[in-house]
């Protein structure tokens, strides 16, 4: 028979479950948790450690000296919509056969539906040395939240030297938009009359820096005008963090470099793979129909953002048709009616200079896909630069994070 001291210590490891399991308080999860309660569920839970939650889009404005941390930052707790069960641990392993999720805290979560978006993670270990050069502060990048505030002192202060941007390999969220700091930072050098005494590379891991002909047309002809050389179809295999070194693909050697701006490798988190959520074939995203966004293996597991292989690059204006996607089919799925599909829209905002910017909006096979009819979306615009740093960041906080959009 359980005495009081048994049955006390059975109800703290006691199973908390849940209608809707969502893991990951980024864009996606707070948007999504926040939509569902407007729709009328119930039991939603959001699993989130995060003490903070970030507008991710504006690092890039704030490593052009654009934008502060402070306009993109707010307390986690005051956008977690009300109604939503958070739940302020870090899962660690998954098993989608009994539907349950494990937190590093030690609780059980056992779910009905459960939506994996817990975005990507950094890979230091993918680039040896990059981390200890981000530690004595000659490599840093917008990507990184910590490190975002040192770029901008680093590259408004060089007057000489050699500089190097790189572009993530995917999986990286919206990487394409790694180029906003460079070309930010051309222009400036330019105004100031610095750009021709600097060596500015840029390190592509493909042949060119989107994939979709028109934006490619417009940048390369801007790398071309601001003096870039751009070393295609590489990557930073290894930094010599002491001698301000870097080895790419194929051997060779970038030696005194003054500053990088050097995106680290991203990875989905390893419990994703662990779980048997991913396919072999993918680099650990979580394996879904990319049409419905419900996993290939397990009816009630479904993922969106950054961690799910949509089959598109993501980014948070194709999270906000992922959102609207999946919303309706968890509904949908509920009731037994036929699903909605995403046609992988996405946008990829990259500025060609510090006041233009093209939308660059497609869809999955790469055709341009305008929120706005009849406007080309690879045409540079002010109008745009303007929305993207300033509208854009009010839209998040007020209706996308809040299940308006």
């Amino acid at each position: 028979m359980w005495g009081p001291g048994e049955l006390g210590r059975l109800r703290t490891v006691a199973v908390e479950r849940s209608e809707i399991l969502i893991i990951g308080g980024g864009n996606a999860g707070i948007s999504l948790a926040a939509r569902l309660l407007r729709d009328g569920f119930d039991d939603v839970a959001l699993v989130a450690p995060q003490p903070v939650h970030r507008y991710k889009p504006l690092l890039n404005y704030v490593g052009a000296g654009e934008a502060t941390m402070a306009d993109l930052e707010r307390p986690m707790a005051d956008v977690v919509p009300h109604g939503c069960r958070w739940i302020r641990d870090a899962v660690d392993a998954v098993d989608p056969v009994a539907m349950t999720a494990h937190t590093r805290g030690g609780r059980t979560l056992h779910w009905s539906t459960l939506v994996v978006c817990p975005g990507l993670v950094e890979d230091w270990d993918a680039t040896p040395g990059l981390l200890q050069a981000y530690a004595d502060g000659w490599a840093a990048s917008t990507y990184v939240p910590g490190s975002a505030p040192q770029v901008w002192p680093r590259l408004s202060a060089l007057r000489s030297g050699s500089v190097v941007f790189t572009v993530p390999p995917e999986p990286a969220s919206c990487a394409p938009t790694a180029l906003k700091p460079l070309l930010m930072a051309c222009d400036s050098w330019r105004r100031a009359g610095v750009l021709s005494d600097l060596d500015v590379r840029l390190v592509l891991p493909g042949a060119a820096a989107t994939g979709l002909a028109e934006a490619d047309r417009i940048l390369e002809g801007r790398f071309a005008d601001l003096g870039i050389e751009v070393l295609r179809q590489s990557r930073i295999e290894r930094v010599d963090w002491d001698t301000h070194g870097l080895v790419l693909t194929g051997g060779r050697g970038l030696e005194d470099v003054t500053f990088a701006h050097a995106v680290p490798h991203y990875r989905a988190p390893h419990w994703v793979a662990d779980a048997g959520l991913a396919a072999d074939s993918s680099p650990g995203l979580a394996d879904i129909d990319p049409e419905t966004l419900r996993s290939r293996r397990h009816d009630s597991v479904w993922a969106i953002g950054d961690a799910a292989d949509a089959a598109t690059r993501p980014s948070g204006g194709g999270l906000r048709k992922q959102v609207d996607v999946l919303a309706h089919n968890l509904a949908a799925a509920r009731k037994g009616k036929k699903l909605k599909r995403y046609d992988g829209y996405t946008v990829l905002p990259i500025t060609v200079d510090r006041r233009k910017l093209m939308l660059d909006e497609v869809d999955r096979d790469g055709k341009a896909s305008p929120s706005v009819p009849f406007l080309d979306p690879f045409v540079p615009r002010r109008s745009t630069w303007l929305f993207d740093r300033y509208g854009l960041p009010q839209v998040y906080w007020r209706r996308i994070l809040r299940g308006r959009v």
